[in-house]
């Protein structure tokens, strides 16, 4: 099976090669810069995958960058797509984001998405994502199948985002508030694993990989310091400041307010693709960051 994915640095990307590394004679991976037009001239017929990660995400928005945006997360993938479908490629597969809901979680009060959650993007990343996804939908038919991934955080060994910080914070303090809350994540090599196995079914459609089970935030602090040999106190005290914060201040509400998606939606084979539970990630996490 030959994969070709987009993106030379892409976090999802490398991490899946690796993964794949563990069956050398099935899967051959490589790689394609979008950053430029040589793609154009690559022979696409020579694959059966296409992994399409690349993208213009975790930056601070401008009015400025909408067309930056639509132009890389739409207008991109669909000429990528268009291209694959036409050299014969078996499965596109489209990383896409939770965004496309425009929810960011409420602090006290339970955010769930569904199979019947409206999609109300309020971001550029989010609405260009969106606009991809329904073009995709369009250019599928029996020859040419496409998944679509809406992903929760992504978090594993060398990860940027908001385990990266948690991970800061048990350096620096050792006490943390005691927020009841939930959130969906998915640890890497449960994401790739997905992946793998999306690859071999040749399946298509809308997909929500996650963790099988719902990620505290303060319990999660807890095990990283834990692994840290850190002590992490836990206090209600502060709890009560972040719930007044999170009126204000909307980051709060992304850390420590509920997010999760329903199970039902991530239910592919049985959550066969989770083969790596809480504990256990972040174990590997830490181990590596040492």
């Amino acid at each position: 099976m030959k994969i070709l994915i987009t993106g030379n640095t892409s976090y999802a990307g490398r991490s899946l090669e690796k993964w794949l590394l563990q069956w050398p004679d099935k899967y051959l991976i490589e790689y394609i810069s979008l950053r430029n037009e040589e793609w154009k001239d690559k022979d696409f017929s020579l694959y059966d995958v296409i992994f399409h990660v690349a993208a213009i995400v975790h930056q601070k928005e401008k009015p400025e960058m909408e067309e930056l945006y639509y132009r890389v997360n739409r207008d991109l993938t669909i000429a990528l797509a268009n291209k694959a479908k036409n050299a014969g490629v078996k499965q596109f597969i489209f990383m896409s984001t939770l965004s496309v809901y425009g929810l960011v979680g409420t602090v006290g009060k339970e955010v769930m998405i569904n199979k019947d959650t409206p999609c109300r993007p309020n971001s550029f990343y989010g609405k260009s994502k969106l606009e991809a996804e329904g073009l995709l939908e369009r250019l599928q038919n029996e020859d040419f199948k496409v998944a679509i991934l809406r992903v929760p955080m992504i978090y594993g060994p060398n990860c940027p985002g908001n385990y990266e910080q948690l991970r800061k914070i048990t350096d620096k303090i050792p006490i943390f508030p005691s927020i009841n809350n939930n959130r969906s994540m998915i640890f890497i090599d449960n994401l790739s694993e997905f992946i793998r196995l999306l690859i071999d079914n040749q399946d298509h459609g809308l997909f929500f990989p996650q963790n099988q089970e719902y990620v505290n935030t303060s319990y999660l602090v807890t095990l990283i310091a834990k692994e840290k040999h850190k002590n992490m106190y836990l206090s209600k005290l502060l709890s009560l400041g972040i719930n007044l914060l999170a009126v204000r201040i909307k980051v709060i509400n992304k850390v420590f307010g509920n997010l999760t998606i329903d199970s039902n939606l991530s239910n592919y084979g049985d959550h066969k693709y989770c083969v790596v539970d809480l504990v256990e990630s972040v174990k590997r996490c830490e181990k590596i960051e040492k």
